[in-house]
């Protein structure tokens, strides 16, 4: 029987998206498509020789991630897994623009990232919700900061909200909503700005079992409507198999990819299908001699303290 899961292979992700009925965002009807939407041999990103870098309390430096090279392709949905400690979310915030890279370039459409852009949006596990504000009001919040004009806000928040299933809501505030529903605000005010990328945080970590399950389900339709391309940094193997096109592995620190994994699993999945498990087991047997790596080096500095 031939395996699912191919390591260390990087390819154009195969569509598995041709069933659904796809999104139409505001800039396609208005024929706004980016170079690089017209050519997918470009990489959306790419990151090329990324490492960080940063002085301690003890005046040493800690080298935090090492010589990454990452290309993510248009459309793509790639996950990242690696031991605590590794860089997954750094890595997101160098991406994000939030911080910059002591060397290497992170390449966006094949252009130089510079700082923070409306391109990327990064979505943190505390969402950053405004309580003050109605359901609405938080979707149209970023749409307000780059200055797009009213009836277009209404427009977008319309859409998005439907999208995610939360119309009904949208004269709720945040304390009113459930764990689940604040996700898909959060989901619906990163949309709106129809960003190319979204950035994704550890995003259900906090939810139990059963709502995890429906907004997997939720983000594969979203996705797969809107065609952005997503980054998505989990602890959970088994997720990241639900869900990615590829899942890059980390090593402990300093963070290198140790191995690429493409998923040639159909869709839709499910946590509970065999192939996911098998799949995440295989995945998981790496990911556990990184997990060693750090146990050791933790507890032998606590021997030596």
């Amino acid at each position: 029987m031939t395996s699912p899961l191919r390591k260390s292979v990087v390819s154009v992700p195969v569509d598995h998206r041709s069933s659904y009925r796809p999104f139409v965002s505001r800039r396609e009807e208005l024929g706004v498509i980016s170079t690089a939407e017209r050519a997918p041999h470009i990489p959306k990103l790419a990151l090329e020789n990324v490492c960080l870098s940063y002085a301690t309390n003890s005046h040493s430096r800690l080298v935090a991630l090492k010589n990454i090279n990452l290309e993510v392709q248009p459309g793509e949905f790639v996950c990242i897994v690696g031991p605590s400690g590794c860089g997954k979310s750094t890595l997101l915030h160098l991406i994000a623009g939030l911080h910059h890279q002591s060397s290497g370039n992170v390449l966006v459409d094949n252009t130089p990232a510079q700082g923070p852009g409306t391109d990327r949006i990064l979505i943190f596990q505390e969402l950053g919700l405004f309580p003050w504000l109605t359901v609405a009001q938080n979707v149209e919040f970023g749409m307000r900061m780059k200055g797009i004009a009213k009836p277009q806000r209404e427009a977008n928040v319309h859409d998005y909200l439907r999208l995610v299933h939360l119309h009904q809501f949208k004269d709720s505030y945040i304390h009113q909503l459930s764990g689940g529903m604040r996700q898909r605000v959060a989901l619906a005010r990163a949309l709106a700005t129809e960003p190319d990328v979204l950035l994704m945080d550890e995003p259900f970590a906090a939810l139990d079992a059963q709502t995890r399950d429906l907004l997997h389900d939720e983000l594969e339709r979203i996705w797969a409507e809107t065609r952005r391309t997503i980054v998505f940094v989990t602890h959970n193997v088994r997720e990241a198999v639900r869900l990615g096109d590829r899942v890059i592995l980390l090593t402990f620190r300093p963070g290198q990819v140790k191995h690429e994994y493409r998923i040639d699993l159909p869709r839709p999945r499910h946590l509970e299908d065999v192939q996911v498990a098998g799949s995440a087991r295989e995945i998981l047997n790496d990911l556990r001699e990184e997990i060693n790596k750090s146990i050791e080096e933790e507890y032998g500095l606590e021997a030596n303290a």
